[in-house]
């Protein structure tokens, strides 16, 4: 079986989950350690079964460690829970960069992979836009999160939550796409 198609991306979850179950039973510090292990555990397991890390995993990882020491310093778990929003903001602030520079990350990606892009550029540049707001609100929505809610609630939304809210805005730009494309071929 290809090792690429396997759904590595669920291996992001573990240092939640961990945090999660342990927060529950242990203590605050057991939490956080734990977290900070499972998440080496799962960059070693991705780079086992694929071959390499991906960038976004190792900033998840240095964000899961540096979090986690400031949590552990300061005897508060927010910060080790913030580490959703520094990545949603970090991915938004690279598309913001990409569009300064006149670049499309998802062109580049199709270009990369050999594929023609089935869409006219500027659809793709329209995405982007869409996508880093996205990524922008729900980074800022992971803050309050955090700040304001219980583990369990941060872990719906840091996991499965994401990919609701997620599934919910494709089906929202897929719609507008549409509608765009087919305004432009009157």
């Amino acid at each position: 079986m290809n090792h690429a198609s396997k759904p590595y991306f669920l291996l992001s979850f573990l240092p939640a989950l961990a945090y999660w179950y342990l927060e529950t039973y242990y203590t605050l510090e057991v939490a956080l350690i734990g977290g900070v292990l499972l998440g080496v555990v799962e960059m070693s397991i991705e780079k086992k079964f694929s071959g390499h890390v991906h960038t976004l995993s190792k900033l998840n990882l240095a964000l899961i460690i540096i979090l986690g020491g400031i949590s552990l310093v300061a005897k508060e778990g927010i910060f080790f829970k913030l580490q959703p929003t520094l990545t949603g903001i970090a991915i938004s602030l690279f598309l913001v960069f990409k569009k300064i520079k006149n670049e499309s990350l998802m062109l580049e990606m199709l270009k990369d992979m050999k594929q023609k892009p089935p869409l006219p550029e500027d659809v793709y540049k329209i995405m982007e836009w869409h996508l880093c707001l996205f990524l922008f609100l729900f980074a800022f929505f992971m803050a309050w999160i955090a700040i304001k809610e219980s583990t369990s609630v941060w872990l719906f939304w840091k996991t499965g939550g994401f990919y609701f809210a997620f599934g919910g805005f494709m089906i929202l730009e897929i719609i507008y796409i549409q509608w765009l494309i087919r305004r432009k071929m009157r």
